[in-house]
């Protein structure tokens, strides 16, 4: 080969890999810009008062990119992808009902984050404090506002394998009894007494301040159990429910169910259970649902889904018709007051 054609082939080298790396610089420069459109973009956000009892309102926790990421904010019923009002009030998981809020936040120092459950009032103000036992899951308030539980997990952080372990508590607010675990109340699996050393509890959704449903997990199954504060007793129900919601009228409850060829991962469906029948409906929802869907009427079903800023909140009707649409942009744990 002459020198000449060596010349020649290591010029064209040089350029290819020239090209291939400007390339890759304008590939990454566009990557990063996208994900710098994500980070400071989404849903305008604003510093104002929040109220739990306003009339009209949805109250969320805000998770658009921000100083207002994880604070409790609200915007119009009517118009959800309109401006956010938000409250300064940051948690990891949140939940309202009758004017009274349960804020699960973290609380930083030390060789590492502690956890807290924080009882707010409609104004938002702290009323009482509880040390929590692990990383929070799940909280929600009875529909008058006198009780309160949350679910931590004190082993694992997620449900999806068989490694975790949570706690469940709950609170009466009018006499500031707090039930710590509910490992202790009496389980009854199909009417007989039962002490499984391997019972796990989470998922509480209230029919009023005393009786509720929840999760309960024993010998590699799960169930649907109703709970009694009073009696201090759980009762199974009907089998494969996790994370149950109890409907407005309080007929039925919507669930994630593990379903046959998912992967282990995204094992869920979102259903519906018809309480009087046990009749399950499937939802129009396809993909895997790992939330505790909440109603926002008595016909429609809202759950969040990942997104862009970490979570989208969606719904679906209740009765199997219809699909699946973006409700809210960059939002988790929704709440709706009384119209």
């Amino acid at each position: 080969m002459s020198r000449k054609s060596r010349v020649l082939i290591l010029l064209v080298a040089v350029l290819v890999l020239g090209g291939v790396a400007v390339g890759a610089t304008l590939h990454a420069a566009g990557r990063a810009a996208e994900k710098d459109r994500v980070r400071s973009g989404g849903p305008a956000v604003r510093s104002g008062e929040v109220a739990l009892d306003a009339p009209g309102v949805s109250v969320f926790q805000n998770m658009a990119w921000g100083p207002h990421r994880d604070e409790i904010a609200s915007v119009p019923a009517g118009d959800p992808a309109g401006p956010r009002t938000s409250s300064g009030v940051r948690c990891l998981r949140f939940h309202t009902a009758g004017g009274t809020g349960v804020c699960l936040r973290a609380v930083r120092g030390g060789l590492r984050d502690t956890y807290r459950a924080v009882v707010l009032d409609a104004r938002l103000r702290e009323t009482h404090r509880y040390d929590l036992a692990g990383v929070p899951s799940r909280a929600r308030v009875s529909p008058g506002g006198r009780s309160a539980a949350w679910t931590v997990f004190v082993s694992g952080d997620s449900y999806a394998g068989t490694a975790f372990s949570t706690r469940t508590s709950v609170l009466d607010l009018r006499t500031g009894h707090l039930d710590r675990t509910l490992e202790d109340y009496r389980f009854f699996l199909d009417g007989r007494p039962r002490k499984p050393v391997d019972l796990n509890l989470w998922g509480v959704t209230f029919a009023d301040d005393t009786r509720f449903y929840a999760t309960a997990a024993t010998g590699g199954r799960t169930y649907l159990v109703r709970g009694d504060r009073a009696a201090r007793t759980l009762r199974t129900v009907h089998t494969n429910v996790e994370c149950p919601s109890l409907s407005p009228d309080g007929t039925r409850i919507a669930y994630k169910k593990r379903v046959e060829d998912a992967s282990s991962d995204a094992p869920w469906r979102l259903y519906v259970l018809d309480l009087r029948t046990l009749r399950e409906t499937p939802t129009a929802e396809r993909r895997s649902v790992d939330d505790q869907a909440v109603w926002r009427d008595g016909g429609t079903l809202v759950y969040s889904l990942p997104g862009d800023y970490g979570s989208d909140l969606w719904t679906v009707p209740a009765d199997g018709s219809g699909s699946p649409s973006v409700s809210m942009r960059a939002a988790l744990a929704p709440a709706f007051t009384a119209r």
